[in-house]
């Protein structure tokens, strides 16, 4: 479902062509408002940027809304795949690449005409039927669909064509050189066939035992290579979600409320199931085509199975499948297919549609209109929603209250006992490392590497389980490891230069029999793995290795058939055997000379807009509220979980 997701995104109905609009529609349309998450817990500041300050609402309300936006189009979408999809880090990474875009058109003083915000929403794909504006009634319609207003999605599209504006001002002077469009074209292009041969080193066995003199030699060889990391210790306070779920109490009420003002979130779309037979023809054969399709039309009308019928006359991509193009990529199909799909009821059957260049039959095998789930079939969903909101919600009032105890009293123990928490000891912790019982994601050992001073007091940090506090009570700071703290480490690292300078010698002496016998015979006689590519690029994966500059350079310069000398990666050694290769001319590249030098000119673009943004970001000195963006996620993913 995953790789059908990221196929299909941008191939769906209008909702899903506003996505990139309403995304700048949320950073705007909210900002410094109150929502859910504001009455909650205040106007919290997620992002600094520069001066302008963002809060909490903008990130949440973009986030549930792209989310939900999504959900329209694919019902099974939960908290596991929206994570997969990495939603919440792009959401808030394009939040700070647009204001940083916004801050720099102000100061460059660029503007936005209304003849160019015109033209951008005329030529909208959202707006668009048979390459033509669809007109002012059915463009609104299709925001009131979306439930934007008029004037915040127009303002939109001015904040976008400014952003855009900004973009070629930035990359404006990007230029790329024919000797620059000629090698990428060689990369892009040009491919080797060969045999290579990776040896692992894990694959050697070491019979040997190493003495504690042989150790302490490698020790004082590698000295340097053995710290111990600063770690620091403190006292902390955890109020774990879980347990305070059980003191909440859902109301009916309650349940009705949120129903009522989530209701979208429970809509299922509209689903059809759609298979076809594509019969192509020519000026030559159409009678002959036609007469076919008249035939296989006959034959389904009398109950032939459909699959079968198209898996062994269909002739398009879906025809090993029984032509089923599924829920979503039938929407790639032409507009004649698609209205004559809307028309079908389910099970139904089409008459024979003549496209261009071929004739097709369309069978509708199901459809599910659009309807909203009851209140009853989702009551559990809401109740647990809430549950998980008011547990968080008292956990926050909980440890807002001794927070200010504590700094009160400038000790977290005492207030806390007070207050009738049990605090606990961290013990010594390098930064990240977890605590597995309720920080296994180490959110605390990160505060308290934020922590300035012993006795400091972090603000509130959260994960998934819950929210707490903690006083930084110990530092250690970083050292040299004495032997007695490596030593463990030492051998390891001992034991595996050995075992690579095994797998060198073995990898020579295959190299040397290679002469007589294959790379396949003599990796299996090595216990090293053999591999072959019909057609590697340049930059291309490469099984078992992975990417390796070392490697392509070798493939694309040796000798055919020669083997190469070993050469050490990530994996292991490893040697190469370049059979063919297919090279390209500059007589080749002229014939689309413009289309690579567009595609090169683009993606030197993006590079340096990439660069610049990331300059940009230091010089605005962006912050991140991390311990607020987890917990803004783990609020909206919540109401995405799957119930059992």
């Amino acid at each position: 479902m995953l790789k059908a997701m990221r196929k299909n995104l941008k191939s769906l109905a209008p909702t899903l062509w506003l996505v990139i609009a309403a995304f700048i529609i949320a950073i705007f349309a909210v900002w410094g408002g109150a929502g859910r998450l504001g009455e909650a817990r205040g106007a919290n500041t997620l992002l600094t940027i520069g001066r302008q300050k963002i809060q909490a609402d903008v990130y949440f309300q973009n986030l549930r809304q792209q989310i939900e936006t999504i959900q329209r189009q694919f019902k099974d979408l939960d908290a596991n795949l929206i994570k997969q999809l990495n939603i919440p880090q792009q959401v808030l990474e394009q939040i700070i690449q647009q204001t940083l875009l916004l801050q720099l058109a102000e100061e460059l003083g660029i503007q936005a005409s209304p003849e160019e915000i015109k033209n951008k929403i005329i030529n909208h794909p959202a707006f668009q039927k048979d390459g033509q504006f669809v007109g002012f009634t059915e463009y609104k319609r299709i925001l009131d669909w979306n439930r934007i207003p008029l004037a915040t999605f127009e303002d939109s599209i001015r904040r976008e064509v400014i952003i855009e504006k900004t973009i070629r001002w930035l990359t404006a002077g990007v230029a790329v050189t024919p000797e620059e469009v000629w090698e990428n074209y060689k990369k892009q292009n040009e491919t080797v066939a060969m045999e290579y041969v990776v040896l692992s080193p894990e694959k050697i066995k070491i019979e040997e035992n190493p003495s504690s003199e042989e150790l302490k030699k490698y020790y004082e060889k590698h000295r340097d290579k053995y710290q111990i990391p600063e770690r620091r210790a403190g006292v902390y306070v955890f109020l774990a979600s879980e347990e305070l779920k059980k003191e909440v109490e859902i109301k009916e009420e309650e349940i009705k409320k949120f129903y009522q003002e989530n209701k979208e979130q429970f809509r299922e779309p509209a689903q059809t199931r759609v298979s076809r037979i594509y019969l192509p023809f020519n000026k030559e054969n159409r009678d002959q085509v036609l007469s076919q399709a008249q035939e296989l039309l006959e034959q389904l009308k009398s109950g032939h199975d459909f699959a079968s019928l198209a898996t062994k006359y269909s002739q398009d991509e879906k025809a090993t499948a029984g032509g089923d193009w599924g829920l979503y990529e039938w929407q790639k199909l032409s507009e004649k297919e698609k209205t004559t799909i809307n028309e079908l009821q389910s099970g139904q059957l089409s008459d024979i549609i003549e496209l261009e260049n071929a004739f097709v039959l369309l069978k509708v095998t199901e459809k599910q209109e659009e309807r909203t789930k009851s209140i009853e079939e989702v009551r559990n969903q809401i109740r647990s929603t809430l549950t998980e909101q008011k547990a968080r919600e008292l956990a926050h009032k909980r440890v807002t209250k001794l927070l200010r105890a504590a700094r009160r009293a400038k000790d977290l123990k005492s207030a806390a006992q007070k207050l009738g928490f049990t605090p606990q000891e961290s013990g010594l912790l390098k930064e990240g490392d977890p605590l597995p019982e309720i920080d296994p994601s180490g959110v605390l050992s990160q505060q308290l590497f934020q922590l300035k001073k012993i006795g400091e007091i972090s603000d509130p940090f959260y994960n998934f389980k819950g929210e707490g506090l903690v006083q930084l009570k110990q530092i250690e700071e970083a050292r040299p490891a004495t032997f007695e703290e490596a030593q463990a480490e030492i051998r390891q690292d001992y034991l595996a230069e050995k075992r690579k300078e095994k797998a060198r010698e073995k990898i020579w002496q295959l190299r040397q029999k290679a002469r007589s016998k294959s790379l396949e015979v003599l990796a299996k006689q090595y216990g090293a793995q053999f591999n072959t590519v019909n057609e590697h690029r340049r930059g291309e994966y490469l099984g078992i290795i992975g990417e390796s500059d070392q490697i392509d350079e070798l493939a694309f310069s040796l000798p055919l058939k020669e083997i190469s000398e070993p050469v050490y990666t990530e994996k292991g050694w490893v040697i190469i055997k370049p059979l063919s290769r297919k090279e390209v001319s500059r007589e080749e590249l002229d014939k689309v000379i413009q289309e690579e030098k567009a595609k090169l000119l683009q993606e030197k673009q993006n590079k340096i807009l990439v660069s610049f943004l990331a300059k940009l970001r230091q010089k605005k000195k962006v912050k991140i509220n991390y311990n607020l963006f987890n917990q803004i996620n783990e609020d909206i993913l919540s109401r995405f979980k799957k119930q059992s």
